[in-house]
């Protein structure tokens, strides 16, 4: 069977472009290496009938009512908000930072205390380059040198594997510091978690006359055996062009599981944890979509450098190389024959929003 869109993975760039192209009446054909459609939002019931993301925590928001109307044609989303707590000596702190982290932290009084000049005297004690030239001097410049210190220094070290001082200072700009109490992770609109699980969002999402999946399949294994108009790639920028500039560096992460008989472990659905421990945060999947059950499980993380890639690495060297890799791939979209999407493939820290919202927009410009 000949096709006129062929999709280099099943997650929310490929599936996404998939539906949409599908609607338009092209014939789609998605081949995924994985066993599974959904990308790292994969999820899954474990024999304690608890819901597990396999990749890790991934909690929908976005502010953008495209994005969200689109999403909400193939799952009710139910109502949590996201708290993140860190772990520091055996007491929990809110993250992001915000009225609490701070007078916890410094054991002050929030009724009384001025969190805005809290933070200015943290600051102006501090030393940093400013204009900020990095990571560290970025979070500094915000919060002062003592809570980088205590929430970010050995968290960041862990999560990337390389000092922040060498890591890109827009990093930093995604963590926002508050001046009062609202300890909600995400300020946006829309938020929750599909009331079934991702993956039943995905199967509704690909339930379409005009589109096949091929799983356990390579791309670049097959893709010579189809001459189609389009190709959607959401793989990894590099590899598309046989590393003609080298390789990118990614992030991956070892997911290690644990079972307790407790009916809860944690006070929030993810904890991090900063300090010494070789994880970087547990998450007990539960709390997402309120499960009721006798036991638990945990998911504890471990960064590791090889192995799927999650995470791009925003550092000088990367970006020189993205920018290369990126004037070939949109030289082949001005030609309305190749689309590249997604946070592999465009080598770009996307929340799922933005990933959604990369692939409505690139389709409609092509098609």
């Amino acid at each position: 069977m000949s096709y006129d869109v062929l999709i280099a993975g099943a997650g929310f760039s490929g599936a996404s472009s998939a539906r949409i192209l599908a609607e338009r009446g092209k014939k789609v054909l998605i081949i995924e290496k994985r066993d599974h459609i959904g990308g790292n939002c994969y999820d899954f019931k474990n024999s304690r009938g608890i819901t597990l993301q396999k990749y890790g925590p991934h909690i929908f928001h976005t502010k953008n009512d495209l994005v969200w109307d689109f999403l909400k044609r193939f799952s009710d989303f139910n109502d949590y908000k996201h708290r993140v707590l860190s772990r520091i000596d055996d007491k929990f702190y809110p993250i992001p930072i915000n009225k609490t982290t701070v007078c916890d932290f410094f054991n002050l009084d929030t009724d009384t205390v001025n969190i805005a000049e809290v933070l200015k005297q943290e600051v102006e004690r501090s030393c940093f380059n400013n204009p900020p030239q990095n990571f560290e001097d970025q979070v500094i410049s915000q919060v002062g040198t003592r809570l980088y210190e205590a929430f970010f220094k050995g968290y960041t070290m862990k999560q990337w594997g390389k000092d922040p001082k060498n890591l890109s200072a827009d990093i930093a700009k995604r963590v926002p510091v508050r001046d009062n109490l609202d300890d909600h992770y995400f300020g946006d609109k829309y938020q929750g978690i599909p009331v079934n699980g991702f993956t039943p969002l995905f199967e509704r999402m690909l339930d379409h006359p005009n589109i096949t999946v091929l799983l356990n399949t390579d791309y670049f294994d097959v893709k010579s055996s189809y001459n189609p108009d389009l190709t959607v790639y959401t793989g990894e920028l590099d590899r598309f062009f046989d590393y003609r500039y080298g390789k990118l560096e990614y992030r991956s992460l070892d997911f290690r599981y644990e079972n307790l008989g407790a009916e809860q472990f944690q006070p929030a659905a993810v904890v991090n944890y900063p300090g010494n421990e070789k994880w970087t945060r547990i998450t007990e999947y539960k709390q997402f979509l309120s499960e009721k059950t006798d036991s638990t499980t945990l998911c504890y993380e471990y960064p590791t450098p090889t192995g799927e890639p999650y995470y791009v690495i925003i550092n000088s060297e990367n970006l020189e190389k993205r920018e290369l890799y990126m004037q070939d791939a949109q030289r082949l979209e001005q030609g309305k024959t190749v689309l590249f999407t997604g946070r592999l493939a465009e080598y770009r820290y996307y929340d799922m929003d933005r990933v959604v919202l990369s692939a409505i927009m690139k389709v409609k410009n092509v098609v």
